[in-house]
């Protein structure tokens, strides 16, 4: 399909520039005005004869990341008239009933198109028409319900507007953890012991008269957070989530420590530390090299263990590890280095996608490796969830639970 160099002369091609790029934005792409500038610039530069001209000098402006790339490319299709995308489109807004699959199928391309959609429907429904030509209207009102609770309903069937009302309920979670007695004494005048060497340079400063005893008792703090985040393909739906959640908890309390992994491991707590969410997820989105790839849930663990631990797991620290244990490399070593970060830290709490399912058995080798050395066990897939990760944090201060392990609780499939 040719491009008409006609448009640009009518002035109209800078305006539908403009019009994608909103509905880029709506879809979740930061496209600013000063993007849709430099689009019209570089459209001039390359040209409107050949439309991968076209599409390349569009792409150069609008995609930042590697993450970007499926949803611009199929709103480019879609808007600049695609038939056969825009059907696709159209048979997606439709009512579908999906039946479970595997986890680990890789992305759901679906789930992208229907965001596409929905904000090409949206620019649709609120700019006039720029031609004469006869124009598809897509009307999304049957892909979610303003009525439905997003507490409850998952991260992957959420719409562009819900995802967004998520993130800002997440901005404004507050994750309670309890504060944990310490070894270290600190001088308290109703404290259980006494304080020798304090009650001493007073009996000194006395001249060696009687004095008060001085008294002290243990220091109570909270404990480190250490969040490990698996951001491989098969998490891809909820690892942009979780970002969002993490930087919420860092920004919220002081020692947090914020690790993502697919096949490598990055630390990005500097990042994290941004007070501004959109610039700390741009920073961590230049780190971070593996997004959507594989996973090598034991090689990144050793890593850790051998690099990291020591730094972040001092003072009973509380290890939040998520991921679904899809492993590459089968659980090659993994048992083995989860039982070491299991014995480093206070509380291994364990959060799977996969478990809001109720027909979940763990029969991946990687799931079966984790499951016996972890202390809690919990569904990560909607803001309920996230809320529901309080109860465990407030049981930090009860001893480890010795006994069966949560690997039992799955009969023989976990054995």
């Amino acid at each position: 399909m040719e491009i008409a160099a006609g448009k640009r002369s009518e002035g109209r091609f800078a305006e539908n520039i403009m019009h994608f790029a909103r509905a880029l934005r709506a879809a979740g792409l930061p496209v600013g005005p000063g993007t849709m500038l430099d689009a019209v610039r570089a459209v001039e530069a390359s040209g409107l004869h050949r439309r991968d001209d076209f599409y390349w000098a569009l792409h150069s402006v609008c995609v930042q990341r590697r993450d970007q790339k499926e949803l611009f490319d199929q709103a480019f299709q879609i808007f600049w008239r695609n038939p056969e995308l825009l059907e696709k489109m159209m048979s997606l807004l439709l009512p579908v009933i999906h039946p479970d699959v595997p986890a680990d199928q890789g992305k759901d391309n679906k789930k992208t198109m229907r965001r596409v959609a929905e904000a090409l429907a949206g620019t649709q429904r609120n700019e006039p028409k720029l031609s004469e030509e006869k124009e598809i209207e897509v009307d999304a009102t049957l892909t979610f319900s303003d009525e439905e609770k997003l507490q409850s309903k998952d991260f992957e069937e959420m719409s562009s507007e819900e995802l967004e009302k998520a993130r800002k309920a997440i901005q404004r979670m507050r994750l309670p953890i309890p504060e944990i007695r310490t070894r270290r004494f600190a001088p308290k005048a109703d404290g259980r012991r006494i304080d020798m060497r304090r009650s001493f340079r007073a009996m000194l400063k006395s001249g060696g008269d009687v004095v008060t005893l001085q008294r002290r008792a243990r220091v109570r703090r909270h404990p480190p957070l250490v969040i490990l985040c698996d951001i491989s393909g098969s998490m891809e739906r909820y690892s942009r989530m979780m970002l969002h959640f993490m930087h919420a908890v860092t920004n919220d309390r002081d020692r947090v420590h914020c690790f993502v992994f697919g096949t490598r491991l990055t630390n990005i707590s500097r990042h994290l530390r941004q007070k501004d969410v959109d610039l700390a997820l741009e920073k961590v989105g230049e780190q971070v090299e593996d997004w959507s790839g594989g996973t090598r849930i034991g090689a990144t663990l050793a890593d850790f263990n051998l690099n990291w631990s020591r730094r972040v797991l001092a003072q009973g620290a509380v290890v939040l590890m998520i991921t679904d244990g899809l492993d590459r490399d089968a659980g090659e070593g993994l048992e083995h280095e989860v039982e070491r970060l299991r014995k480093s830290c206070r509380r291994l709490i364990w959060m799977n996608p996969l478990l809001r399912f109720d027909s979940f058995q763990p029969k991946a080798r990687g799931i079966r490796a984790i499951l016996p050395h972890v202390d809690e066990f919990l569904p990560v897939h909607n803001l309920q969830s996230l809320q529901d990760l309080s109860a465990a944090l407030s049981r930090l201060d009860q001893p480890r639970r010795f006994g069966p392990s949560i690997a039992d609780r799955y009969g023989e499939t976990a054995a």
